[in-house]
């Protein structure tokens, strides 16, 4: 259990400096604390809802912006097509909060690197895949 978690660790924190390519990674390991911190700072992660992307970048500073195609943007509820807001870790989650979408609620979700892909599970029970831009 101890070199499972230290093999995760050595392979996330790799991952979030940049040094090996997501072609290589065949871990599945959930994403926590102040790797995934590092995974997500200041990348753009691609989160898979409804058959379209929506780009999130998450700043260094705990800010965030998003923005949905016009497609998207038109199947949506009125939310507009970008938003900004705030995100934070809370233990094993990366959890934020947009100005607008979402009705301003704070929403928190468990990344899972499965290969390639990223897999996540908000705290309501959704879920789905992403892909981090390196």
């Amino acid at each position: 259990m101890f070199k499972t978690t230290l093999i995760a660790l050595a392979t996330f924190a790799t991952l979030a400096l940049g040094a090996l390519p997501f072609e290589t990674a065949t871990a599945e390991d959930s994403l926590a604390g102040n790797v995934l911190r590092k995974t997500m700072s200041g990348k753009t992660v691609y989160l898979r809802i409804s058959g379209f992307e929506l780009p999130i970048h998450y700043s260094a500073d705990g800010s965030m912006k998003g923005s949905m195609s016009t497609v998207a943007a038109a199947l949506a509820r009125g939310d507009g097509s970008s938003d900004r807001g705030k995100w934070w870790i809370s233990g094993d989650q990366l959890c934020q909060r947009w100005t607008n979408w979402m009705d301003g609620k704070s929403y928190c979700y468990k990344f899972t690197l499965r290969g390639k892909a990223v897999s996540w599970v908000r705290n309501d029970g959704r879920s789905g895949t992403a892909r981090i831009d390196e």
